[in-house]
């Protein structure tokens, strides 16, 4: 993973490995980097195990050392869908077997961690020259918990 200058890590308490897989079975292109358990370790967490993935071309570390630390809301994962039919997918992949829907085209996963998903027609809706169509998006998107695409552009 040396690569890279920046990636998120990703604490959770047990099982890097099976995370690890359960995200690679939604990001249908990203593949597992390394693995590794350290048993009787002698840290305050004891044993723990570590996985590297790649996931949208974006490196990724979880580990997995016990029940200290659980995400919030603070921090999230922005996923850019090119259409609805990518919204949907990782929508129902995020929230089901444990995820929960959210605001605004938030979600999180069954590990808690929040994710945004995006279509990249709403950032130029948000900077469109016309002010009217920048805030009849911004209203409608405030309505809904998965975003519609079609559903953020006035139909007049």
């Amino acid at each position: 993973m040396a690569k890279k200058k920046i990636a998120p890590c990703l604490w959770i308490e047990k099982d890097a490995k099976k995370a690890a897989k359960y995200y690679l079975s939604i990001f249908k292109d990203g593949k597992m980097l390394s693995y590794k358990a350290y048993k009787n370790s002698g840290t305050p967490s004891g044993d723990f195990d570590i996985a590297y993935i790649n996931i949208l071309g974006m490196d990724v570390q979880i580990l997995a050392a016990g029940p200290l630390f659980k995400f919030s809301e603070a921090v999230s994962f922005v996923i850019i869908c090119k259409d609805q039919k990518e919204i949907d997918y990782y929508w129902k992949a995020l929230t089901k077997n444990g995820g929960s829907e959210g605001p605004c085209g938030w979600c999180k996963d069954k590990y808690g961690l929040s994710w945004q998903v995006t279509p990249e027609q709403y950032f130029k809706l948000e900077n469109h020259k016309n002010k009217a169509k920048q805030e009849y998006a911004f209203k409608a998107l405030m309505k809904m918990k998965k975003i519609i695409i079609a559903d953020l552009v006035e139909n007049k």
